[in-house]
């Protein structure tokens, strides 16, 4: 999100001297993207932020893909994936690509042993249960129910849960992800017309500034490979920092829907997007206000994306027997439409309560064996009348 932001105390001019009370000299660090053309900050430490003394064993979290190539529409019941103490293993990657895995998790402890860095992926962690607070070495963000976290690749970060009850729907992404380019003028600031605008965006901030030295653990996600880094000091020595670079905090509460006399398609929807897929919220909203409008979504082909869509809560007028958690697949190249009843159920209605998250990736989605273990079997036919 190209929001200027900044924390703590910095320089009056970058790349200069910056010391310390005792004459000491802190530590630059520019954390960026895309080589040095894509957004970055620049952080000052109270200690050199490359000081490994050890690296011990690495071990493979590559998913495990039981179907290549995918034809079936699959419906998940996400809340069967079973919870895991830590929070690394309680990520199960469900759908996946060379460009973005899909991944649910029910963590049911607080990250605190160690700290973790995806050097693979950008991140978008969708909060559908629990509450806590992410910390990270730009500052922390309290979260809750329907936050989107996003927290781009190379963070190093930590997260604080209040409950053991944790859902979370994951999003990693090997490209940078960002707010449609639509909704921004050429500045960045975004338009009138876009569904949120820059007072939604929650930007970090608390900045922990610690002061230590010892052995601190950083695991580093790096080609679907867990390495285990020992550091010296602690990651979490930033004094401060200015950039565009940092995690964000965004509401699906906080979206505004656009509606029209007659259906309006995915697009209206869209949150977040990447070279490779996008995302989408689907909120409560007014309905279509045509007098002979049809609500629900008109039969439709995928030919250049696959269709994942993440229930959250509430009645999605378009299916038959869908309740939270439940995620559904729809591949490229299979046309697929509102359940047999639902669009004779949707004339005359004038509003809908549906929360969900959908993503459409631009190349097919494989499918993990994870996913096959919560999959009902019989989705597939139920447009069957």
């Amino acid at each position: 999100m190209p929001i200027y932001h900044t924390l703590g105390n910095i320089p009056h001019k970058r790349h200069t001297v910056f010391k310390k009370a005792d004459g000491s000299h802190h530590y630059e660090e520019l954390f960026g993207t895309v080589g040095f053309d894509g957004m970055s900050c620049l952080m000052y430490h109270l200690h050199r932020p490359t000081q490994v003394k050890e690296i011990l064993e690495s071990y493979d979290v590559a998913p495990k893909v039981a179907v290549e190539k995918n034809m079936r529409s699959l419906r998940l019941h996400g809340f069967k994936t079973t919870p895991e103490a830590d929070f690394l293993d309680s990520r199960k990657p469900i759908l996946v690509n060379s460009d973005v895995q899909i991944i649910l998790a029910a963590p049911q402890q607080s990250l605190r042993d160690y700290f973790y860095k995806n050097a693979d992926s950008d991140e978008m962690i969708f909060v559908h249960k629990g509450t806590g607070t992410l910390r990270t070495f730009l500052g922390n963000l309290k979260f809750g129910h329907g936050d989107y976290l996003l927290i781009p690749r190379g963070m190093i970060y930590q997260i604080d849960f209040d409950t053991q009850d944790n859902r979370l729907f994951i999003v990693e992404s090997h490209s940078p992800m960002y707010t449609p380019k639509r909704y921004r003028n050429w500045f960045g600031q975004l338009l009138e017309h876009s569904p949120f605008c820059e007072r939604d965006i929650r930007r970090p901030s608390d900045l922990e500034t610690h002061d230590e030295k010892g052995e601190f653990l950083v695991k580093v996600k790096k080609q679907d490979t867990m390495h285990r880094l020992v550091y010296a000091t602690h990651p979490f020595d930033v004094v401060g920092w200015d950039g565009y670079n940092y995690p964000y905090a965004f509401s699906i509460h906080d979206f505004e829907p656009l509606t029209g006399r007659v259906h309006q398609p995915p697009p209206v929807h869209q949150t977040f997007e990447s070279d490779t897929f996008v995302i989408c919220s689907f909120v409560p909203r007014l309905y279509d206000y045509h007098p002979e409008s049809i609500p629900a979504p008109y039969n439709h082909s995928n030919i250049d994306s696959d269709e994942v869509l993440y229930y959250v809560d509430g009645d999605f007028m378009s299916r038959n027997d869908i309740g939270p958690g439940h995620i559904s697949l729809h591949p490229a190249g299979i046309v697929h439409g509102p359940h047999p009843g639902a669009m004779e159920r949707s004339i005359g209605k004038k509003e809908t309560d549906e929360l969900a998250v959908m993503v459409d990736t631009f190349k097919p989605l494989m499918v993990t064996e994870e996913a096959l273990r919560i999959d009902d079997g019989k989705y597939w036919n139920s447009w069957v009348e």
